[in-house]
């Protein structure tokens, strides 16, 4: 394998572990009701708030499924997610404040619905990464990116990469290979000498693939194995942990 001059990670399941929070749609359908209620709109009950928060985040996970299998899926925005997978159904009234607040809600959402704990063993590898000429960044899926900013400032993580891209803010999502290439051009890296590290092989594995990079490691996560399709393309490498992807880095520095 190449010696990398950048190493792009996802951030769910390589930099992070998560954990699905059970009561997050219960809290979710809470704050959502009271803004409707502010607003002089009490025509849902909490109950029912919540029954669409759950369908509307069932649905999402199927659309996100499909797109897979195209080249180049674009994201789907804030607002498309609360007008139209949670409120589709709602009255006039709730659809349009939803719709108004649709940001801040998918960043409560996110915020609510998993917790993280950074991967033992990150932190080295960022360090050595730096130490050893390698530039480290983010390229990653987000429902609300800024979520995941927040995580690696609270982490002290933000100032060990150059650049982090959420699918949100560039409105495409992997398997695009734009993803990667938006990262690529921020650094002036060719994709040919980059790494990409992703956990999941529909839109991680086909990803680094499209993309052209020099190599695809697959870092196995819980999340791993939960294949929706079968994929023709593989991984150059696949390791458990980032301490196994510091080792496979520290082979080609050599």
């Amino acid at each position: 394998m190449i010696r990398p001059v950048a190493l792009l990670l996802d951030f769910g399941g390589v930099i992070v572990e998560t954990t699905r929070r059970p009561s997050w749609a219960a809290e979710l359908a809470a704050e959502v009701h009271g803004l409707l209620r502010r607003a002089g709109f009490d025509g849902l009950t909490v109950e029912e708030v919540e029954t669409d928060i759950r369908a509307g985040a069932r649905a999402d996970k199927y659309w996100k499924d499909s797109t897979s299998r195209r080249f180049a899926p674009e994201e789907m925005t804030h607002r498309e997610f609360w007008a139209d997978y949670v409120g589709g159904d709602w009255p006039e009234q709730a659809r349009t404040l939803v719709t108004a607040e649709a940001t801040p809600l998918c960043r409560r959402m996110g915020e609510l619905r998993s917790g993280r704990k950074l991967r033992p063993g990150m932190e080295e590898l960022l360090e050595a990464c730096w130490a050893n000429g390698v530039t480290p960044a983010v390229v990653s899926n987000a429902l609300c990116g800024v979520v995941h900013r927040d995580f690696m400032t609270t982490a002290g993580l933000d100032r060990q990469v150059a650049v982090q891209v959420y699918s949100d803010e560039v409105g495409v999502r992997k398997p695009n290979p734009e993803m990667i290439w938006i990262a690529c051009r921020a650094l002036g890296a060719d994709p040919a000498q980059v790494w990409y590290v992703g956990d999941n092989y529909d839109r991680d594995v086909v990803c680094g693939a499209r993309a052209g990079v020099g190599a695809t490691v697959l870092m196995v996560s819980g999340s791993t194995d939960k294949i929706p399709y079968r994929v023709r393309q593989s991984p150059q490498a696949t390791v458990e942990d980032p301490r196994g992807l510091l080792t496979l880095l520290e082979e080609t520095w050599i």
